[in-house]
């Protein structure tokens, strides 16, 4: 081992980096929090930045939706692509083919570690009973799987009532406010790379936004700080940067 680095729990798959810009918002689901002081803390024990995640913020008020709709029905037609929502009832194949499209989209980006075929079901499962389906589903080029994107309620403003606790009344509570979230999470958005550079990316976000009216705003995170192509189509769409998080790293002499 020649480098210590984190936060990543266990690996980039999963929740990492420390929130270093944003604190006057709680955190969505699955992204991490801490207080502000634990940045100086982590300076003066020697650990530098390695690199940033960035949370940006959208909602139907601020996204140019008629402009985009012109735009993406345009990126539609010239490259056949069709969209489909994951198809619960056969979640174990759906899940391979996602599976398959998440190792290909994410193959070059910066800390990615390849998730193993049972990794990546073990995260199915734990998804599936909070996934809908309007938010969750594969765009096709010309009949090819191309790309797909997952959101999620942000079961985090459900979460906050119950206070850590599930009994007695933490669990009616947390069913009684998931029934009020009008807020998302878009965790995984990803184009195979030979579906890329033809707006496949922008046209993902713009169907989301299209399907699911319930939820008129949310989160899109983490994205990587040197993902320049993700972070001009959000910046193009009038999406606002709100949070940072860094990850640290350290030689290990």
């Amino acid at each position: 081992m020649t480098t210590l680095r984190g936060p990543v729990n266990p690996s980039t798959n999963e929740t990492c980096g420390m929130l270093i810009e944003g604190f006057d918002s709680p955190p969505v689901i699955m992204m991490t929090y801490n207080p502000r002081y634990y940045l100086s803390l982590m300076e003066r024990v020697g650990l530098a930045k390695a690199k940033d995640l960035y949370a940006w913020y959208c909602d139907q008020d601020i996204v140019k939706l008629d402009q985009l709709r012109r735009v993406t029905q345009r990126v539609k037609e010239r490259h056949k692509v069709t969209f489909r929502s994951l198809d619960l009832s056969r979640f174990d194949e759906e899940v391979g083919l996602v599976h398959g499209i998440y190792n290909r989209a994410w193959e070059k980006n910066w800390g990615f570690v390849p998730m193993t075929e049972a990794e990546f079901r073990h995260m199915g499962k734990n998804l599936k009973p909070v996934i809908v389906p309007e938010l969750a589903f594969v765009a096709e080029s010309d009949g090819k799987p191309a790309g797909f994107i997952l959101g999620l309620p942000d079961l985090n403003l459900a979460l906050i009532h119950a206070n850590g606790r599930l009994f007695p009344f933490g669990l009616l509570k947390i069913l009684w406010h998931a029934r009020k979230i009008r807020t998302c999470r878009i965790i995984t958005l990803g184009v195979v790379p030979e579906f890329r550079k033809r707006g496949i990316e922008g046209l993902l976000i713009f169907e989301l936004i299209d399907r699911a009216p319930k939820y008129p705003g949310g989160e899109l995170s983490w994205i990587l700080e040197d993902n320049r192509q993700m972070n001009g189509i959000l910046e193009t769409m009038g999406a606002r940067l709100y949070k940072r998080y860094r990850i640290y790293e350290a030689p290990i002499e």
